[in-house]
């Protein structure tokens, strides 16, 4: 599956974590990786543009977080990231460059590129979200299967076993979530496509598309 690979995802160079991308083919494969990455990470960056808040947890100085926001290390927060009221960040998380994570939204071992937006009432976990990706009002990631297996990447006739019980979604750069979406466990959604308000998706959906409902997938012009 060529179009899931990282180097089809994502542009490394617009996100602190593009080290933790190095030697694997396929995005899901950071997420055992994430806690350990950021704990080696943060302790290497600069006290001069980063400030230790807590256990495990580093937020650039330019960073505007809100008083009343949770943040459980391991957790990075680069530069000019907005964390906003009633925020839950539970650990594991990456957020990147000018992201922001809104009033509401919960955050678990996550990579958010720069320029993440997940601004109203969402949860992402166990998932990774490209430069510029946007997830509406209440869209979220769905990590877990109802039946506890685990968690297949599925495209048409082909399918990747990720051996992960917790998976949520990969989202390529620039990719638009309407509002009140479900990606269901191991959605992978390529660059720049867009997903309708009050989908529910689940399996490949290819870069620089428009998903309107499953099986109503059309091309970008």
């Amino acid at each position: 599956m060529e179009s899931i690979k990282i180097n089809k995802l994502f542009d490394l160079t617009r996100s602190i974590a593009s080290e933790l991308f190095k030697d694997v083919q396929y995005p899901f494969e950071v997420l055992p990786k994430i806690s350990s990455f950021i704990i080696q990470l943060g302790n290497s960056l600069s006290d001069s543009e980063f400030k230790k808040t807590g256990e495990n947890i580093w937020v650039s100085k330019s960073a505007t977080i809100a008083e009343t926001a949770s943040i459980t290390g391991p957790c990075i927060i680069d530069a000019e990231a907005e964390v906003r009221h009633c925020a839950f960040i539970r650990g594991n998380a990456i957020i990147g460059k000018g992201a922001v994570v809104g009033n509401s939204t919960e955050l678990k071992n996550v990579v958010l590129f720069d320029k993440v937006q997940v601004p109203h009432y969402n949860y992402v976990g166990d998932s990774v979200l490209g430069y510029k990706a946007h997830m509406g009002a209440g869209s979220i990631t769905s990590n877990v299967k109802s039946d506890k297996t685990l968690v297949a990447v599925k495209c048409g006739y082909e399918k990747i076993e990720t051996g992960l019980k917790k998976f949520g979604a990969i989202l390529g750069d620039e990719v638009e979530v309407g509002c009140g979406s479900v990606l269901n466990p191991g959605t992978i959604i390529g660059k720049k496509s867009q997903i309708y308000p009050l989908s529910s998706v689940r399996g490949v959906v290819a870069e620089n598309s428009i998903y309107k409902r499953a099986g109503e997938i059309v091309t970008k012009y």
